[in-house]
């Protein structure tokens, strides 16, 4: 069992309509250093993609793409040097299952040991009953992408496959340029670290109050709305999970929006 003390640092007067939980000027310049980093982390999963997010990118047979970016999601980069080694050493082509049994599983992975060859089954059968993965995953063409997003989100609630993979999927396929998908908002749908540290930080437990909240902070430090997904996490946890960007050159872009997160929240 692994217990993860919360981080939190001394009421030092600080209070900022946008973050409302925050007491602490530490705890919003983490916030807005977390915030910089999933941003920047974005930017650079669309125009310099590293490891087998490149392959993701590059892939010629879509369906193929599809599914390793469903194994990155559902398997999980490691915080290694090697972050894609385990996906790397599990992944199969298309439609076959992973060899998960000897796997390692990165702290984002929607992976339960018991349920493994349900949740891929279940994600299978999920493309297939469209036809394929394209299909599936472009679904009505008049949908703009944040509507696909949304809706294609909801028709991938399958056993196993929780909403951080469910997000991080749909994230990297639209970054990657695959699929035209934009997260609308957080998409608070289940109890998870996501939530904890939206709830901590904009103090309030009303799901629908938190995603308002968590748009006018991304609006206001100029960031996407998926930026907060990662950044919310991270800073809740007191340790970052860099999603397969261990080690990665962001270019300054995670430097660029950290200031603009400093400047929103005044810290």
């Amino acid at each position: 069992m692994t217990v993860r003390r919360e981080a939190r640092s001394d009421d030092d007067g600080y209070r900022s309509p946008l973050t409302p939980g925050l007491r602490s000027s530490e705890d919003a310049r983490r916030l807005a250093g977390e915030i910089g980093f999933a941003a920047g982390r974005l930017e650079t999963l669309a125009v310099d993609p590293p490891g087998l997010y490149a392959q993701v990118a590059a892939e010629a047979d879509l369906e193929q793409a599809s599914w390793l970016a469903l194994l990155i999601a559902y398997i999980g980069p490691l915080e290694s040097d090697e972050p894609f080694s385990a996906i790397e050493a599990a992944r199969a082509g298309w439609p076959q299952l992973p060899l998960l049994a000897d796997a390692s599983f990165g702290p984002r992975g929607s992976h339960e040991p018991s349920r493994s060859a349900e949740a891929l089954g279940a994600y299978i059968r999920f493309a297939q009953r469209a036809g394929n993965q394209q299909l599936a995953l472009n679904a009505d063409e008049s949908w703009t992408p944040a509507q696909r997003f949304e809706r294609i989100y909801e028709r991938l609630v399958l056993p196993g496959l929780h909403r951080r993979a469910r997000y991080e999927l749909l994230v990297t396929l639209g970054r990657l340029r695959r699929y035209p998908l934009a997260a609308p908002s957080l998409l608070l749908t289940e109890d998870d670290q996501v939530l904890a540290g939206a709830k901590r930080v904009f103090a309030i437990g009303d799901r629908m109050t938190l995603e308002r909240r968590a748009r006018e902070l991304a609006a206001a430090a100029h960031v996407p709305i998926d930026a907060l997904d990662l950044a919310l996490e991270n800073w809740a946890r007191g340790e970052r999970i860099t999603q397969g960007f261990h080690g990665v050159d962001l270019h300054g872009a995670d430097e660029a929006a950290e200031m603009r997160a400093l400047a929103a929240l005044e810290c």
